[in-house]
This record gives structure tokens, sequence and C-alpha cells, in this order.
């Protein structure tokens, strides 16, 4: 596995490896790897000759009082677990050579970004969608691959992807989790032992409203109480940050399950704000 950390570098590699006919995949990731990025690389190694994967913890999608200095950052690790699951490059560049001192140039989705995540960090979409811009740009990616965790997020880059009629197939993958329910992440190690035990009753609140769902329970609003009266019960200490049901493309609030329906969630929990989803009808 090659290490690049400049950008013009790394390009010219995926330029050489197009022109020998090797198709790529990219697997974005902010490091501290779990078994969820491990399940994205294994995915791009089979998508694609080449698999690049890109490990930097982007500033601009964080907001000021947001956790940038306190990320969890292992290079190390991240490095021998990258060249484990078959990585042809590991891009890993500085904050400063992926934008200038007088950067101006953004990219943002903000229909898809006002709701959910997007209400309590407003600027956190347009941080996600320039920095994966870029990085598609910089690897020329035949396909990108995303976990389905971060919904939103693959939702705005998939439609990124489409108005600007970018040559990138978007995969999203199933979320890994915990044997407890749990979906993986790199912020779960903020947590304490009793925020820890209480955090699997997230994922249970969901399953509760997709079991509703699917006796016939339509009305949103009764789905949420639902979920929000089983949390209030099992999960104390967490605090509710949105609890919302959307169309799973264009992410806009549904009162009814009509047809495709997203229930979407963040939990803080001490010092980890934890999101996940559930479809309840697809």
């Amino acid at each position: 596995m090659q290490i690049f950390t400049n950008p013009a570098e790394m390009a010219a590699q995926c330029r050489q490896w197009h022109r020998d006919g090797d198709d790529i995949a990219l697997v974005p990731t902010m490091g501290y790897y779990h078994a969820g990025h491990e399940s994205l690389m294994d995915w791009g190694r089979q998508q694609a000759k080449r698999l690049v994967v890109s490990l930097f913890v982007n500033p601009t999608q964080f907001g000021p009082a947001e956790d940038l200095a306190a990320y969890p950052r292992d290079f190390e690790r991240d490095s021998a677990i990258a060249a484990s699951h078959g990585a042809d490059a590991l891009f890993a560049p500085a904050p400063e050579d992926m934008y200038a001192p007088d950067h101006a140039t953004w990219v943002e989705a903000p229909a898809l970004a006002a709701g959910l995540c997007g209400k309590s960090r407003p600027i956190h979409f347009r941080g996600v969608c320039t920095v994966v811009l870029k990085l598609l740009a910089i690897t020329g990616a035949d396909v990108a691959v995303f976990g389905q965790k971060d919904w939103q997020q693959q939702a705005i880059i998939r439609r990124m992807v489409r108005d600007l009629n970018l040559p990138v197939r978007i995969d999203a993958r199933p979320t890994a989790r915990a044997e407890d329910g749990l979906a993986l992440s790199s912020r779960n190690v903020y947590m304490t032992e009793s925020e820890r035990a209480q955090a699997p009753h997230i994922r249970k609140g969901l399953l509760l409203a997709r079991d509703m769902a699917a006796a016939g329970e339509r009305d949103g609003e009764k789905l949420r109480q639902a979920v929000l009266a089983y949390w209030s019960g099992q999960m104390p200490l967490g605090k509710i940050d949105y609890l919302s049901m959307v169309h799973p493309e264009s992410i806009e609030p549904l009162a009814r399950i009509e047809d495709r329906a997203l229930l979407a969630c963040a939990v803080q929990l001490g010092k980890s704000r934890l999101i996940d989803n559930i479809l309840l009808a697809e």
C-alpha cells in the first residue's frame, strides 16, 4: 500500500491507474477505524481493480463548538488496517493541502441539509459536500462507498453527484453494529460505562417503530411518541437532538407513511452524539 499526503501526487497515481485500464473505488473516511470502516473497504475492494482509502479529519464540517481537536486519531493503526483490507493507496493529506488560506469555493445542497443533522449543525453538510467533491476530483473514482448510518449524508452526496453530472457511482452499505445493536462510530469511545449501557436502546426504540409500522400504524407522530416514551424509560441519560420521519431520498418531513419512509435520530449521550435510522417502508 502506498501512502500519499500530496493531492497532486495522489491524482497523478490515479490518472496512471486509469491509463492502465484500472477502475478505482474510493472509501472516504475520517479515520479511527472500526468494523464499519473495514466493511466499507472490503466492499470497495470487490468493486474495482484499485482501492483508495482517504483518511482526513475534515475541519470544514465541524462547527466552532464541536470536537475537531478531540476527534480520535491513530494513524499507525489506521494505516495498518487499510493495508490489511487491500487498499492500494491511503490518501492522508493535511488540512493546508486541501484548503488554501483564501479558500472561497463551497458546494452544498441546502434543501436536503436543512433538517435532521443539518438543523443543529448548519455548516456540516457544506463541508461534507465540498470535501467529497475534492476527493472525487483528486481520485477520479469510479465508485465511492459510504455507510447508511449517515443516511442524510449519502442522500446529499447522491444529489450532488446527480446535479453536477459526476461520473461516479455512489454505493451505500448497511450500518455495522455491535452485538447489542448499537451503530458503530468512532465517537463511541467518548461514552462512559453507564452511557454505553443505555446506548443500545437507540436501536431498540427504532425497531419498536418499525414493528408498529409493519402492524399497520401510518401516523408519524404516533410512531415518534412511542419511541420517545420508550427512550424516556430506558435511556434517561440520553438527550434527544431529533427524531424525525422523512422521505429517504428528498429528506423532506413526512406526517404519514404513504410510500417510502425513514425514521432518523440523533441522541446525545454524554460527549457522544450518536445517529441512527431505520426504514419503516421501502
